[in-house]
């Protein structure tokens, strides 16, 4: 590859990573600038700075197309942010494709979907019976296994282009929550020999499935955020239209008492839970927030 291509996106994803603590270094043509400006607002909303900003890259391939250079790309982003007397660290896993002509970066865009990094075999899922009124839901083992595997993949699931629902159903899972509804794909929250419901890997499903469900994994509607506990769901409406996209964990609280979530297709940790400083935000963004009910 054309090391002067190399240094130029080196240089390009130094400059808006350094953004992100000193916002005023881009200037209004940045390709970042709304964003790194819109992250700064939330954090400074909420009484938080990020003080440190790391990021490394790795090239995943590149093509030229004319006179225009096509690289794909992951980005890993830690994000050290200070928030009144505690300190508390971001991570952030994106696959990213820049353009670059005319020796000038023309667009950097993050893809969402992140490519399979190798072939997967699943495994048996032990699907657990507890017995009815038993307590079942331990929101340590959910926290656990959000903060194992919010970077990689458990190859004892499918994994799915958009994985987000998939990995909170798998970290509800892990935490006890009971499966119902098999094999109907269109009734409960199951999976189950390499078959699932709609609402273990569909974001607007599993919106629709905590907020009525009778039996097994159901949820309480909570006014805010700040009545959540690690273990609990938001779910987003980035675009305010009644279709829910995304859903996280909540694996923390921070120092306002605000929830830290964790979640994949865009890969996070310990991320604040507004998503503010999400490509896929807009103002007319809905959230719904969600307790998981503890017993069966």
């Amino acid at each position: 590859m054309n090391s002067s291509i190399v240094e130029m996106l080196h240089h390009h994803i130094e400059k808006e990573n350094k953004a992100f603590v000193e916002p005023q270094l881009l200037d209004r043509t940045s390709l970042a600038s709304e964003r790194a400006r819109r992250t700064a607002q939330m954090h400074e909303k909420r009484g938080a700075k990020i003080v440190r900003s790391y990021v490394e890259g790795d090239i995943l391939r590149t093509i030229r197309i004319g006179t225009r250079q096509i690289i794909d790309y992951f980005l890993r982003c830690e994000q050290l942010i200070a928030l009144k007397d505690t300190l508390y660290l971001e991570e952030k896993l994106e696959f990213r494709r820049a353009t670059i002509e005319a020796k000038q970066v023309k667009s950097d865009e993050e893809l969402f979907h992140l490519p399979e990094k190798k072939a997967q075999a699943e495994k048996s899922i032990d699907v657990r019976h507890p017995k009815k009124g038993e307590s079942v839901y331990n929101r340590r083992e959910a926290v656990r296994y959000a903060e194992r595997w919010w970077d990689d993949y458990n190859p004892a699931y499918h994994r799915f282009t958009d994985n987000c629902t998939n990995f909170i159903s798998q970290c509800l899972y892990a935490g006890g929550a009971r499966m119902t509804g098999y094999p109907n794909r269109a009734t409960g929250w199951w999976y189950q020999g390499g078959k699932w419901s709609f609402s273990w890997s569909v974001a607007h499903s599993l919106r629709w499935h905590l907020s009525g469900s009778k039996a097994g994994l159901r949820g309480q509607e909570r006014q805010s955020a700040k009545e959540l506990k690690p273990g609990d769901v938001v779910c987003y409406d980035f675009n305010g239209d009644g279709r829910w996209q995304h859903s996280t964990i909540v694996v923390a609280k921070d120092a306002n008492g605000e929830p830290l979530v964790n979640a994949q297709s865009s890969n996070s940790r310990m991320r604040y839970w507004a998503y503010e400083d999400s490509t896929a935000w807009t103002p007319q963004i809905n959230y719904k927030f969600f307790h998981i009910i503890d017993d069966v």
